[in-house]
C-alpha cells in the first residue's frame, strides 16, 4: 500500500504576501517565522535582489495537520474559474437553517476581510447548502 504524502496548496497570484495574510484569517493558519538570521520577514525580503522581492509568501496551519499554503508571483491575472478549489467547512455536521445561519456568519465576516460572496447554494437531496465565494485576488473557494 502507497504512503500517504504530506502536500503543499499554491496559489498564483499578483501580491503573494496580501493574498496569505488574507488566507490566514480565513483558516487560522499562521505565518512562519523569518529564515534564520532574519528578525522579520521585512528584513528578509530586503536581503533578496529586487526582481525576488515580494514573489513569494507563505503560511501553515499551526497545528501541523493541515497542508502548508504557499502563493507564488505571477505576470498574468486571473482570467477563467479555477480548476481547484478549497472548500472552506465550517458547518460540518450542521443541516438546514442552523447551517446556512453558520455559513451566512462566516461569509459575513470574510466579506469584510475582502472575499466576494458569488452565490448560496441550497440543499438538494444529495448536498447539503454551502456559499461560493471569491478571495481578494479572485480566486473560488467555497464555505461548506
Amino acid at each position: 500500500m502507497a504512503s500517504i504524502k504530506k502536500f503543499q496548496v499554491t496559489f498564483d497570484c499578483a501580491d503573494p504576501e496580501r493574498v496569505a495574510r488574507f488566507w490566514c484569517e480565513i483558516l487560522g493558519y499562521v505565518v512562519p517565522q523569518p529564515p534564520e538570521g532574519f528578525a522579520t520577514w521585512d528584513d528578509y525580503e530586503n536581503s533578496l535582489p529586487p526582481e525576488r522581492r515580494g514573489a513569494g509568501f507563505a503560511c501553515g496551519d499551526p497545528t501541523g495537520e493541515g497542508p502548508r499554503l504557499y502563493f507564488q508571483r505571477v505576470p498574468e491575472g486571473k482570467v477563467v474559474k479555477n480548476r481547484v478549489h478549497l472548500d472552506v467547512r465550517v458547518g460540518t455536521g450542521l443541516v438546514g437553517e442552523e447551517r446556512l445561519a453558520v455559513l451566512e456568519a462566516e461569509c459575513e465576516r470574510l466579506v469584510a476581510l475582502g472575499a466576494i460572496r458569488d452565490q448560496v447554494l441550497l440543499a438538494d437531496e444529495e448536498n447539503e447548502s454551502c456559499i461560493n465565494m471569491r478571495d481578494i485576488e479572485g480566486n473560488e473557494f467555497c464555505l461548506d
